[in-house]
């Protein structure tokens, strides 16, 4: 069964952080995704000032995150040449935010730049999914992803 909030990025770059946190506990887990996701930080401080931000990191520090086939983990697309590093191993565990399923990409033990990362994510549409990035227990940011559909 799909779930759709009908939030699309760019509704999603105009919410504010309370916005994204009643989206991300109203939406399931969903699936593990598979295969590339676009990326887009999401800073919650207006729609101007997002879009900003949003350009400026896909442009030089990260693209997305591509999840491997067989499951269990995902490497980062970063720099501005969508290199494949900062791996994470994949799976589902109870939110931070609110101890209801999640799908977890855990970078404790894969990496040792972002060892102290944790990021959530949930499926708030067909092939969409709203993300949050903590640093230990602290939360930093808000990230969405968008897969490519079913080709036809």
């Amino acid at each position: 069964m799909s779930h759709d909030t009908g939030a699309d990025v760019d509704e999603l770059l105009t919410m504010s952080r309370s916005e994204l946190d009643r989206l991300f506990r109203a939406s399931p887990p969903g699936e593990i995704p598979r295969g590339e996701g676009r990326g887009t930080v999401l800073v919650a401080r207006g729609a101007k000032l997002s879009r900003a931000v949003a350009a400026s990191v896909r442009l030089l520090a990260w693209q997305g995150k591509v999840f491997d086939r067989d499951g269990g983990g995902l490497r980062n697309k970063v720099t501005p040449l969508g290199v494949r590093a900062i791996r994470a191993k994949v799976y589902r565990d109870s939110s931070l935010l609110d101890d209801g399923e999640c799908i977890v990409l855990d970078y404790s033990r894969s990496s040792v730049l972002a060892h102290r990362i944790r990021d959530e994510i949930r499926q708030i549409g067909p092939h969409r999914y709203l993300g949050i990035v903590y640093w230990g227990r602290r939360r930093i940011l808000n990230f969405s992803l968008h897969f490519a559909g079913p080709r036809t």
